[in-house]
């Protein structure tokens, strides 16, 4: 048992800090792509209905016009933050008339990219950037692998705690850089263990044939339509069809604030030959915003980042370089087909209680030789994840899945314990208690669950989830919002149309100027 976290539990409930846990925040955002009643990809534009992709705060897209991200506020309790998303399914499902939203990660059957519509976000500086990376990431990585979806869970320690705790360990950085460091700690034990949230809640072991088109892969025929792995997890956090050998180069592994920060601009500013091959504005069309490593940070592809809310036209960098990280957004959540919002109460407290571990406990730098075992771990576990007798590496040895789970596990339930009686609940400890479940019978994670359906029932991925998001969609809009709430996002609409109108007038330089003062901060 972690004589460090131990330690630090026993502060918080022997200290009376312990009811300071009640303001974790948190927020969710989850991305679901728009298809037709046959599960074909939309064509049709965002709905106007919905307000402007580019300024509404809870309502947008990601990669395509037709993958929606709808986005939570921060709340303190999760119930909250899962009722205000339920709120967006169930307002969106209102305006999409006979569209669907996908209840999967990995998409619906594409028959090509040029069936792939890239976002656009109107004649704006600001919109224009959005549509030109998008663009890019067309030329650089291809369309396909844009549309696959998932879930963010943001979250972050209550403000109040962090002076205590930073007292209590006797540091005299700046509450800042003190803060800042903890949420890395956090990232580096993350990181570490994340391997573990793969297989308990991996819900990607199937795909439709359609993404692979014809590439070669190493993937099993279940149908004709449905390609597999019998042990997979999480095939969408797998390498499966990525390759990118540019960020390869960048190793960042998250060590401290200052390093990470300037990994990511140096790969902003560093040329890359086959980007540069492409071209940026070619015949008066821009292919991307720049020929570099990354076009901007949010390029780079982590399964958790540190975050600080920006200023307008400000860079996330200089947004965390100048004010510290304000929470982390854990990025490695598939959607689970069998929910209606693809994530529950119980996952989120478990993800809870899983980053308040890896805050608490004890830590070190990641060498790179530590970072290469990380990768082999989270590729064995995204595609082998419930092998008999799998073995994952340490930088001691190699451990069996199951006794490394548990061990983890036996951290969280120490969290678990604490959350209970701050909450007066057994909610964290049942989470706990269900997850244990899981790794003593493989057959209970969602990945082993989807592949069962589809072999027991004989339908392929592509019927499956057209299915659950059908049912999902009469549960969905079957539930009450309330007057306010309808008042209220219907009120956003728009006001987020204005917002786009005034932005596309009052621009006052051309987008060349726009884009190079950006890229010149």
């Amino acid at each position: 048992m972690s004589a460090a976290l131990e330690n630090t539990l026993a502060w918080l409930r022997n200290g009376g800090h312990a009811p300071l846990l009640k303001g974790i925040l948190h927020g969710i955002e989850k991305e679901g792509l728009r298809v037709d009643a046959s599960a074909r990809l939309a064509q049709t534009p965002h709905p106007i209905s919905l307000g402007s992709a580019l300024t509404h705060d809870h309502i947008t897209t990601d990669y395509s016009e037709a993958l929606l991200e709808f986005i939570t506020p921060a709340f303190t309790h999760v119930d909250e933050a899962l009722e205000f998303l339920a709120d967006l399914h169930s307002f969106t499902l209102r305006q999409l008339g006979d569209e669907e939203l996908w209840c999967a990660s990995m998409p619906c059957p594409i028959p090509g990219e040029e069936a792939i519509p890239i976002a656009r976000y109107g004649s704006s500086n600001i919109g224009r950037m959005k549509h030109i990376y998008r663009v890019g990431l067309q030329h650089r990585y291809g369309k396909m692998m844009q549309t696959i979806a998932g879930i963010h869970y943001n979250f972050s320690l209550p403000e109040a705690l962090w002076p205590l705790y930073q007292q209590r360990l006797g540091n005299h950085d700046s509450l800042q850089d003190f803060r800042s460091a903890g949420y890395f700690k956090l990232i580096r034990n993350f990181r570490r263990h994340s391997w573990l949230l793969l297989y308990l809640f991996g819900a990607s072991p199937a795909l439709s044939a359609s993404f692979m088109g014809d590439k070669p892969h190493q993937l099993q025929s279940l149908d004709s339509d449905t390609l597999y792995l019998p042990y997979a997890t999480s095939l969408r956090m797998s390498d499966l069809g990525y390759s990118n050998k540019a960020q390869a180069s960048l190793n960042i592994c998250f060590n401290q604030l200052p390093t990470y920060a300037a990994s990511l601009h140096r790969a902003i500013q560093t040329p890359y030959p086959g980007y540069e091959r492409i071209g940026i504005k070619v015949d008066g069309q821009y292919r991307q915003l720049n020929a570099n490593i990354l076009q901007i940070e949010n390029e780079y592809y982590s399964d958790i980042r540190p975050k600080r809310i920006t200023h307008s036209g400000e860079k996330p960098i200089h947004a965390l370089m100048s004010r510290g990280v304000e929470y982390i957004e854990v990025r490695n959540t598939d959607i689970n087909p069998f929910l209606p919002l693809g994530i529950d109460r119980e996952q989120s407290d478990f993800i809870d209680l899983f980053l308040l571990s890896c805050l608490f406990d004890e830590d070190g730098d990641i060498s790179n030789e530590e970072c290469e075992l990380i990768s082999e771990n989270h590729e064995r576990v995204t595609t082998r994840g419930r092998e008999p007798g799998l073995m994952l590496q340490t930088m001691d040895s190699e451990i069996s899945l199951q006794d490394w789970g548990h061990q983890i596990l036996d951290r969280a339930e120490q969290v678990a314990e604490l959350l209970d009686d701050v909450h007066r609940c057994d909610r964290y400890r049942s989470a706990v208690a269900s997850q244990r479940a899981k790794l003593a019978d493989p057959e209970q994670t969602p990945s082993a669950q989807l592949l069962n359906v589809l072999r027991d029932e004989r339908i392929s991925h592509t019927e499956l989830v057209l299915r659950e998001s059908q049912r999902h969609r009469t549960t969905l809009l079957n539930r009450e919002i309330s007057e306010k709430q309808q008042t209220h996002l219907s009120g956003l609409v728009g006001d987020s149309l204005r917002a786009q109108a005034e932005l596309e007038a009052g621009d006052t330089i051309d987008f060349d100027q726009f884009l190079t003062n950006y890229m010149t901060q």
